[in-house]
């Protein structure tokens, strides 16, 4: 499965790399300069450089560079998770959205909330941890659990999203003091972002990041099969628990600091594919940076669509990410893998 790195593919895969960095630094620059409210070059720039305290400095600094931050931390998140999920499970439909993941960090989230009155983002993620490891437990053993098939989990983990979205939507109507909190939540959005929710969340997302980095390797020999990762020298029991700590880690922080936002993990690991090839050390950092990229841009139209009001990140991806699913799907050969 893993090519080799031929003199002639490395420095094309680097290069790619950087100009994937380049267009990051572009979107995460438009992210800050556009939005529901409309700022000259010189008031953002300002904003940014000399801050002032007036009404524009303040849009710019501690609303629109905290939400651009963590935008930022939660796209490359999110396409790590995706990318060694289907590395792992050798599924190319799976994605922490489709296989019930982010719904049960969700679910446990609002159940925090409104059964047990937890605020901070902190006491959030450890419910949201909880739901994301429960969930994928029970998500692979209706799938099938060795037997799984591609469809199967994923029609496994829509039933379970399904029922889990049905019980938070009757949390949130009959919990009419949590309403407010969680209306925007729920659908996914970045607009609650501040420095609290980043310091918070930031030493979860990090360990998950270096954790999934470090599987590169061993997730490369597992997509040659289980025999052969044994006989290559892999520890299948270590990578597969490694990996399932590092998808509870990003998607539980990612979740709790912002909602359950699908397809970022489906779509960005399948376009980095086609461009580094199967290898997954060159996989996990492309999806690293081009996941912010999609979760960035999305917001920026979401916001710019709808002035002044603003479209949540996560319908914006749902938006986009339906009809690549579907084509996934009814592409035999790729859902198969």
């Amino acid at each position: 499965m893993e090519e080799p790195a031929t003199p002639r593919r490395t420095p094309h895969r680097a290069a790619g790399l950087v100009a994937a960095f380049g267009v990051l630094l572009l979107v995460s620059a438009a992210s800050v300069a556009f939005g529901a409210k409309s700022l000259s070059a010189s008031e953002v720039w300002h904003g940014l450089f000399d801050y002032a305290g007036t009404d524009a400095d303040v849009v710019v600094r501690d609303l629109r560079l905290p939400r651009t931050m963590l935008g930022l931390l939660v796209g490359a998140s999110l396409g790590l998770a995706g990318a060694v999920m289907q590395a792992l499970t050798r599924n190319a439909l799976a994605e922490p959205g489709l296989l019930g993941v982010n719904a049960g960090s969700a679910a446990a989230v609002v159940s925090g909330i409104s059964f047990f009155g937890v605020t901070s983002t902190t006491g959030l993620v450890w419910f949201a941890f909880a739901g994301a490891a429960v969930v994928s437990v029970v998500v692979y053993s209706l799938g099938g659990a060795r037997s799984a098939t591609p469809v199967r989990l994923v029609l496994a983990g829509t039933a379970m999203t399904a029922a889990l979205f049905g019980y938070i939507n009757a949390v949130v109507l009959l919990d009419t003091a949590a309403l407010d909190r969680m209306r925007f939540w729920t659908v996914g959005s970045l607009a609650s972002a501040n420095g609290d929710v980043i310091r918070q969340v930031l030493p979860f997302l990090a360990v998950g990041m270096v954790i999934a980095l470090t599987l590169a390797r061993p997730l490369n020999a597992i997509a040659l099969g289980d025999d052969t990762a044994r006989a290559l020298g892999a520890h299948l029991t270590r990578t597969r628990v490694l990996a399932a700590i590092a998808v509870t880690l990003l998607c539980g922080a990612a979740t709790a600091a912002c909602g359950p936002i699908v397809f970022v993990g489906l779509m960005v690991p399948h376009i980095v594919r086609a461009l580094t090839g199967p290898d997954m050390r060159w996989i996990l950092p492309y999806a690293m940076v081009l996941s912010p990229v999609l979760l960035l841009g999305s917001d920026v139209i979401g916001r710019l669509v709808t002035r002044p009001s603003e479209l949540q990140v996560g319908i914006v991806t749902s938006l986009i990410g339906g009809p690549v699913f579907i084509y996934l799907v009814r592409r035999r050969r790729m859902a198969k893998l």
